[in-house]
């Protein structure tokens, strides 16, 4: 169970956690041992989360979203298999604590009467300047 607020749990059965071999440089360790850890969340099919949590989710997962609706998180970063599981468990955290916090909506302001007013004599000043660049006329 991994525990996100007082009121999100997540259950065992939504997370599944696959180890493989890591890439990159490590020498003998890298070949021999699976430090590696893919998890998997099935975050549409989760009842802990509220759907605009999970419709924020998606839109931060990005490409770490599947089609069926599970989020897949890698981490290789450590010589570890345990200190990656927590690393990519801390991660799955932050990820959906940052899917609680609702957007705040913008609110439509108007510009004030004074500032219309300065703009619109700038554009005047500016065109009369524009006008005098013309020929000379005949007089």
């Amino acid at each position: 169970m991994l525990r996100i607020t007082d009121t999100i749990l997540i259950q065992d059965w939504e997370l599944s956690e696959s180890f493989m071999r890591a890439s990159g440089p490590g020498g003998q360790n890298v070949n021999k041992v699976s430090s590696a850890v893919e998890l998997r969340f099935e975050a549409e099919r989760s009842p802990a989360l509220p759907i605009p949590v999970k419709n924020r989710l998606r839109r931060l997962a990005g490409r770490r979203w599947t089609k069926d609706g599970a989020i897949i998180l890698q981490c290789d970063e450590t010589r570890s298999q345990t200190r990656n599981r927590e690393i990519i468990r801390e991660r799955l955290v932050d990820l959906i604590t940052q899917a609680l916090v609702a957007p705040k909506r913008r609110i439509a302001t108007k510009p004030t009467k004074g500032s219309q007013r300065r703009r619109i004599a700038s554009k005047k000043a500016r065109g009369e300047i524009k006008a005098l660049r013309g020929k000379v006329g005949d007089e």
